[in-house]
C-alpha cells in the first residue's frame, strides 16, 4: 500500500486498462466506475435496468470530464440473478475486449425479507451475490488471462454471521434473511481465495483480493427485488445510515485500493480501518478463520460449479 491514509488521488494512471465493474448503477459500484475513469480506465459498467445505467453513464461522464480527459466508459445491462443474462453479456464482453484487466464483483442483494427464487431456481441471494459472480468470472477467464489482471470480489462484515450450509445452500429447510445474506457474503471471501489458489497452481498472473465497505450509506436493500422489509428495520437502517455510515463514496475506498493499488497481492481483503472497521481510510484487515478453509471452499467451488454449468478452464495461461 502506498501510504497509510490511501485516498482515490492515490490511484495510479489507469490508462490502457479495461475494467468491467457490477452493480454500477448507484452506490459503491457508481463510485468505483467514476474514480477508475476518472483516472483513465474504460470502463464497462453493468445494470440490471438499462434507463438506471444510462443515467449511471450520464452522471460518470459529467463528473469524471473534470479530469481532464474524455472518460472512456459503455454500459451493458447484466441480471446476475440470470445466469442467461451471464453468458450474454460475458459473452459480448470477451468479444469486445480480447484482454482484461480488472473484474469488479460489486453487485448485490442485502436481507430480502422472504426466501426468493429466481429464474434458474436459486435463492436469490445466493444467486446475485455469489453464483452470478462466479459464473461471470469463469465465463471472463479467458479474457482475465490474456494478461496481468486483478478480480476484486465485494464482501461484507456480515460474513462473519455466515456458514455455508452446503446441505441447504438454497435456504430451502429454513430461510433467515441474515443468515442467507450472511452465507453469500461469506461465499464471496471463499471464492476469492479459491480463485487465488487456483490462479496460483496454474500459473496464471491473476490476483484475487477482497473488500468491504464497512457501514456505507448505500441503498443496497433496495438494489434488488425484495423490497418488502418491516417497517421498523427501515427505521433502524435509516437512523444508523445518518448516525453512523459513511458516505457511499469513502464505502468504495476499500475496494478502488484492492483494485489498484500496486502493492496489493492475493488473497488480501481491505476494508475501513477505524472503529471495528466500519467507517474511515482504507487498510488490510482479517476475515473470520472460515473465510480462509481449503477444504469447505473446494467444496463451495464444487458446488458452485455443478450449479452454474460453469467449469473454470486454465488452459488460456500464456506460456513464456
Amino acid at each position: 500500500m502506498s501510504r497509510s491514509r490511501w485516498t482515490p488521488a492515490d490511484i495510479p494512471d489507469l490508462s490502457g486498462r479495461t475494467a468491467v465493474v457490477t452493480g454500477a448503477s448507484s452506490g459503491l459500484g457508481l463510485h468505483t466506475s467514476l474514480e477508475l475513469a476518472r483516472h483513465g480506465a474504460h470502463v464497462v459498467m453493468t445494470a440490471r435496468d438499462p434507463h438506471r445505467g444510462d443515467e449511471a453513464v450520464r452522471q460518470v461522464r459529467m463528473q469524471a470530464a473534470g479530469s481532464g480527459r474524455e472518460p472512456d466508459v459503455e454500459l451493458l445491462v447484466l441480471d446476475l440473478a440470470d445466469l442467461s443474462s451471464v453468458r450474454s453479456f460475458a459473452a459480448s464482453v470477451v468479444a469486445a475486449h480480447h484482454s482484461l484487466d480488472l473484474l469488479v464483483n460489486n453487485a448485490g442483494v442485502m436481507a430480502l425479507p422472504r426466501r426468493e427464487t429466481t429464474v434458474d431456481g436459486f435463492e436469490r441471494q445466493l444467486a446475485t451475490n455469489h453464483l452470478g459472480h462466479f459464473a461471470l468470472t469463469g465465463l471472463l477467464l479467458p479474457a482475465l488471462l490474456s494478461g496481468p489482471s486483478r478480480v476484486v470480489t465485494v464482501s461484507s462484515m456480515a460474513h462473519r454471521m455466515g456458514r455455508i450450509a452446503l446441505d441447504d445452500l438454497q435456504s430451502e429447510r429454513e430461510y433467515s434473511p441474515w443468515k442467507a445474506y450472511g452465507q453469500s457474503k461469506l461465499a464471496n471471501l471463499l471464492f476469492t481465495m479459491e480463485l487465488q489458489r487456483r490462479a496460483d497452481a496454474s500459473g496464471a498472473d491473476l490476483v484475487s483480493v477482497a473488500a468491504h465497505p464497512g457501514w456505507s450509506a448505500t441503498n443496497l436493500v433496495l438494489a434488488g427485488p425484495g423490497t418488502g422489509r418491516p417497517r421498523w428495520l427501515s427505521t433502524v437502517l435509516d437512523a444508523g445510515n445518518r448516525l453512523v455510515a459513511q458516505s457511499a463514496e469513502a464505502g468504495a475506498w476499500p475496494t478502488l485500493l484492492a483494485a489498484t493499488d500496486p502493492g496489493v497481492r492475493g488473497a488480501e481483503f481491505f476494508g475501513p480501518g477505524s472503529l471495528g472497521g466500519t467507517r474511515g481510510h482504507p487498510a488490510r484487515t482479517v476475515a473470520r478463520g472460515p473465510a480462509y478453509d481449503p477444504d469447505v471452499a473446494a467444496a463451495l467451488w464444487e458446488r458452485s460449479s455443478q450449479l452454474t454449468g460453469v467449469a473454470y478452464d486454465f488452459s488460456h495461461v500464456p506460456t513464456s
